[in-house]
């Protein structure tokens, strides 16, 4: 018998992540297709783009999408796992319908979905699958037969996740002048979304007012801050904000925002900050110009000391804790029991998601779930 790790029954994996733009001119055309169906004047969209434009038009999320491909692949070829792995994305290419068409072409049908957000929420979770099912919907309207997708669970608490960002942490920490860092706080920052899609996140009633996401957030912090403390010594008071709001002004979302935070301590006397962000896979766009260009931009105005910890990105313990779900997830579809790595209090996650898990404001079909 072989003792190396069995992926059966699946035969390939599929990194699934958001895209963006890699350069000048594809910058409105990449905002277009976010925006969608939401009839935003391409005028407008031109706006919004300065942020890609500040940066030569290219968004780091496709780069670092091809480093954390090639970390996963090196990790699977380095433990025997012979899983081939395919990466799409929803809004820019590679795009997920062609990458899907790929896999059935190279004769896969048992294929699970990696996706580049780490919790619970319709744009982090249910707007994936809903592009699933689009893909396997398009790929069956052309004849092909497309394989079953099925979707790992959230990984916001594996260790693999959990512990690059505490070691991030601690560097960040070590970044700030010496007098400083025993009294710096901690601002763990997320992605804002609307208060209505937070508080129907995950099974639902199971984590009450803000759902799953903000009560998976508040627990990695948790965590994150109690490992810091173990480390330093010091308490490090902390705080979960909220950053990257888009939206009518009128609809209530996630509050407060990082720079609005920002200058509540500055007014309290905080002497530094460290921005942690916690909601996020890799450096890309929104922690690149939300975090160090725009929230660096107010600390500076108020004379406040900030840094900013790394994110996961292709870190080696992240690629090994992919590994470690994949052979977990398909160890459990053979039927075992096999343990289930994960940090903090609420335990690990479901494998699949249950029927009004993250709505839709609109009901649409989504692969890899209950409800599918």
């Amino acid at each position: 018998m072989s003792d190396q790790p069995a992926p059966a029954p699946y035969d390939a994996l599929l990194l699934l992540s958001f895209g963006g733009p890699e350069g000048p001119d594809d910058v409105v055309p990449f905002l277009e297709n976010v925006t969608r169906g939401r009839g935003i004047p391409r005028e407008r969209l031109k706006e919004v783009g300065q942020h890609y434009f500040l940066f030569g038009g290219v968004s780091p999320i496709n780069a670092q999408n091809r480093e954390l491909l090639q970390a996963i692949r090196k990790d699977f070829a380095e433990n025997g796992l012979d899983l081939p792995v395919y990466w799409g994305n929803r809004n820019w290419a590679p795009y997920l319908t062609d990458t899907l068409r790929q896999i059935a072409a190279d004769g896969h049908r048992r294929v699970l979905t990696l996706a580049t957000s780490a919790y619970a929420s319709y744009s982090g979770c249910r707007q994936y699958r809903e592009n699933l099912a689009d893909a396997i919907a398009a790929l069956t309207a052309e004849g092909i037969e497309p394989p079953r997708v099925d979707k790992l669970r959230h990984y916001f608490n594996h260790p693999g996740f959990v512990r690059p960002m505490v070691d991030a942490t601690l560097a960040a920490l070590a970044e700030l002048p010496e007098g400083l860092r025993a009294g710096a706080h901690l601002a763990f920052t997320t992605h804002s979304i609307p208060t209505a899609a937070a508080d129907t996140s995950g099974p639902v009633p199971a984590h009450g007012d803000g759902g799953a996401y903000v009560a998976e957030h508040l627990d990695v912090a948790r965590v994150i801050a109690d490992a810091v403390r173990e480390e330093t010594g010091a308490e490090h008071p902390w705080q979960l904000v909220y950053q990257s709001r888009s939206g009518a002004p009128h609809i209530p979302w996630l509050e407060p925002d990082i720079c609005d935070h920002l200058e509540a301590l500055h007014t309290e006397g905080v002497p530094a900050v460290v921005m942690v962000p916690i909601g996020f896979v890799s450096d890309h766009m929104e922690v690149k110009y939300d975090l160090d260009t725009e929230a660096a931009a107010k600390a500076q105005e108020l004379g406040l000391p900030v840094t900013r910890a790394a994110t996961v990105g292709a870190d080696p313990r992240f690629a090994a804790a992919v590994r470690d779900l994949v052979l977990e997830r398909a160890a459990t579809e053979r039927g075992a029991a096999p343990e289930r790595c994960a940090l903090g209090a609420l335990g690990p996650s479901h494998d699949v998601c249950p029927v009004g898990c993250c709505p839709a404001r609109t009901p649409r079909p989504a692969a890899a779930g209950a409800d599918e």
